[in-house]
């Protein structure tokens, strides 16, 4: 082992002892239940670093990864990511299959019995119109789901495709349906039938992440500083 090899082991060595520390300080405070991240700036990164767009991405899931094991470790509940919008369909159809074959790859990874998700006990769910997504990409998503599904430590939520617009749509729709009175038999005409007032918490309740088992949101986070919120949980 040379000098060089040395010093790249005590950099390892001392980074990783000061996160642990960090870790427990933060840790002794009041812990968020729920934070939610938009993986933002992946682009931006890999121009600034004359790399592949491609290349920026797969370099945004890797953060998430460590970020993911941060919150964990912090024994932070609920993480949702905003992975993928709906809108990032009208990207160039080269960007928009590597993303989708690289989100194919990290829930792969996830699939591991030794991955994080098994470590520390968390149920993934995959929050949007799942059925935009590739036939392949599909079937991972619910193979990974439902390996997961007895999970009870926390939650990881990958919004993809998402958008918080169609999130409510969606709530909206639900609550109409549930608010239906049941006429099967009855005979009723439906401009005699008295409907249920649909309220604020019939809506709330019908989220896709609330349908899902997640707490109220704490923190919301731009990871380029950023501030807008990208159509990202405005409801919550």
């Amino acid at each position: 082992m040379g000098a060089s090899d040395i010093w790249r082991w005590l950099q390892a060595l001392i980074i990783s002892w000061f996160t642990r520390l960090v870790i427990a300080v933060l840790s002794a405070g009041p812990v968020p239940t729920h934070i939610a991240i938009i993986m933002d700036g992946n682009r931006r990164y890999a121009r600034s670093h004359q790399k592949l767009v491609q290349e920026g991405h797969a370099e945004g899931f890797n953060a998430l990864h460590r970020t993911l094991e941060v919150c964990l470790k912090l024994q932070i509940k609920c993480v949702s990511v905003y992975a993928f919008s709906i809108e990032n369909f009208k990207r160039s159809p080269a960007e928009v299959e590597a993303l989708m074959q690289l989100a194919k790859n990290k829930l792969m990874e996830f699939c591991r019995q030794d991955e994080l998700l098994q470590r520390y006990g968390v149920r993934l769910n995959i929050i949007g119109r799942k059925e935009m997504l590739p036939e392949d990409v599909q079937e991972v998503a619910s193979q990974v789901e439902y390996l997961t599904r007895h999970n009870t430590n926390a939650i990881l939520n990958i919004c993809m495709p998402y958008t918080s617009r169609d999130e409510m749509t969606s709530a909206i729709q639900t609550s109409l349906q549930k608010s239906l009175p049941n006429t099967k038999g009855k005979g009723k005409r439906p401009d005699s039938m008295e409907f249920r007032e649909i309220t604020e918490h019939d809506i709330d309740a019908n989220l896709l992440t609330n349908l899902k088992g997640s707490p109220p949101l704490d923190i919301l986070i731009r990871t380029s500083g950023t501030n807008r919120f990208s159509d990202f949980m405005l409801w919550q």
